[in-house]
């Protein structure tokens, strides 16, 4: 009797375990049309080969570069400076996209870049 229960428990663990292995593995193949970023989307920033999208959450501003043809891979970077600190940067050549890059800004301005081939784009100074 005591081995009919420990059949019954491992095949009811396996059971319970599958439908999240199956879930597990459809998100990771969605993981790519999701966000880089946590937060909310406070900007984006186009340009014509591509796209920067700006996220801020609990003092922290992200960025990520999206080219408008992805696929091949090309030359991107993207670049976040908060007023007064150092750029985080992350250049390269990607496929999908570069970064995300985060820097904690608190209350302060940050500076946003990104460029993707010979097309760029420079945020200035700005409050996200």
């Amino acid at each position: 009797m005591a081995l009919g229960l420990a059949v019954l428990t491992a095949s009811g663990m396996l059971s319970l375990a599958s439908p999240g292995t199956a879930e597990a593995a459809s998100t990771a193949s969605t993981a790519s049309a999701a966000p880089a970023c946590s937060g909310r989307k406070t900007r984006t920033l186009a340009f014509s080969t591509g796209e920067v999208h700006i996220y801020r959450r609990n003092g922290y501003v992200c960025a990520v570069t999206m080219p408008k043809r992805p696929g091949a891979r090309q030359w991107m970077s993207v670049s976040v400076r908060a007023r007064g600190g150092r750029p985080v940067v992350d250049e390269g050549t990607f496929s999908k996209r570069a970064g995300p890059v985060t820097v904690h800004a608190g209350r302060r301005q940050v500076w946003v870049k990104g460029a993707v081939g010979r097309g760029s784009v420079s945020s200035g100074w700005i409050r996200c």
